[in-house]
């Protein structure tokens, strides 16, 4: 080993091993080695429910070299609302919190439907406590700040196959709640329960179902996999296309003050100016 280069890892050897793994500067200056995931530059919290894939799997796939995703799984019983209520996502929140993430993300769309815009303000003040001042985003506050951004009045909602009527009208109900008209809100079919969708069926329905006036459009609920038909779907539309877990992955960036930069997952991540909070 050259001195030159033994003297730089004796001196990083009291700072700790994670550390030595996690430097950026040290991947450039030893040969042969290969990325391992770390976390050098942000690591981003995400609840997900138990039963869901989806939303760490499309943000490991949207994160650049240095951000690393973190899930903590939450149980959910009953119906939508309840995966907000303690004790499950508080505890899912501790856990999480105690990597000391960047940003702690919820991917459970249909929740902050039924809370509806105050109970999912209420429901962040008191996530934020238990992660002990970590900011927490969720899904649906998120995909607002993202199309107000992108100055976007009119919006075109697009909803899972196993999202009821009802829950598809309380989404449509929140993003009017929040300002915005909704030009459209429509659901994937055939209906069908909970399941992985593929996203050929995704690119095919939406392209097929968004009206000419809307000036954006959100595919909402975050175990829909839609993220690798966003670039095609804007090309067809000529539109900006928003998702569950790109919105939540875009802001967690701009906390973060990533500015590294994000292709073919949508014309938002265009807009990752920092933000202060």
């Amino acid at each position: 080993m050259k001195r030159r280069h033994f003297v730089r890892l004796a001196s990083l050897g009291t700072t700790g091993a994670l550390t030595l793994r996690s430097s950026p500067a040290l991947g450039v200056d030893a040969p042969g080695w290969q990325p391992d995931g770390a976390g050098s530059l942000a690591r981003i919290g995400v609840l997900t429910p138990a039963f869901d894939p989806v939303p760490e799997s499309e943000m490991w796939a949207m994160a650049p070299p240095g951000v690393s995703i973190h899930a903590s799984r939450v149980l959910k019983s009953g119906d939508a609302a309840s995966f907000a209520e303690p004790p499950n996502i508080d505890t899912a929140v501790e856990q999480v919190a105690s990597l000391r993430p960047r940003a702690i993300l919820s991917a459970f769309t249909s929740s902050s439907y039924a809370l509806g815009a105050h109970g999912d303000d209420s429901l962040r003040v008191r996530l934020e406590k238990r992660a002990d001042g970590i900011p927490v985003f969720l899904t649906a506050v998120t995909a607002c700040e993202a199309l107000r951004i992108l100055a976007v009045h009119r919006v075109a909602l697009v909803h899972p196959p196993w999202f009821s009527e009802e829950v598809s009208g309380k989404g449509r109900d929140y993003f009017r709640s929040r300002g915005f008209e909704v030009v459209s809100c429509t659901r994937i079919s055939p209906a069908r329960p909970f399941t992985e969708v593929p996203p050929a069926e995704v690119y095919d329905w939406t392209k097929a179902n968004v009206p000419r006036e809307a000036e954006a459009l959100f595919i909402g609920g975050n175990g829909l996999r839609a993220i690798g038909v966003v670039e095609a779907l804007e090309q067809a539309l000529a539109r900006p296309v928003l998702t569950a877990n790109q919105v939540l992955f875009w802001q967690a960036l701009r906390i973060a003050g990533i500015t590294s930069k994000v292709t073919h997952y949508g014309k938002i991540f265009a807009k990752n100016a920092a933000k202060n909070i």
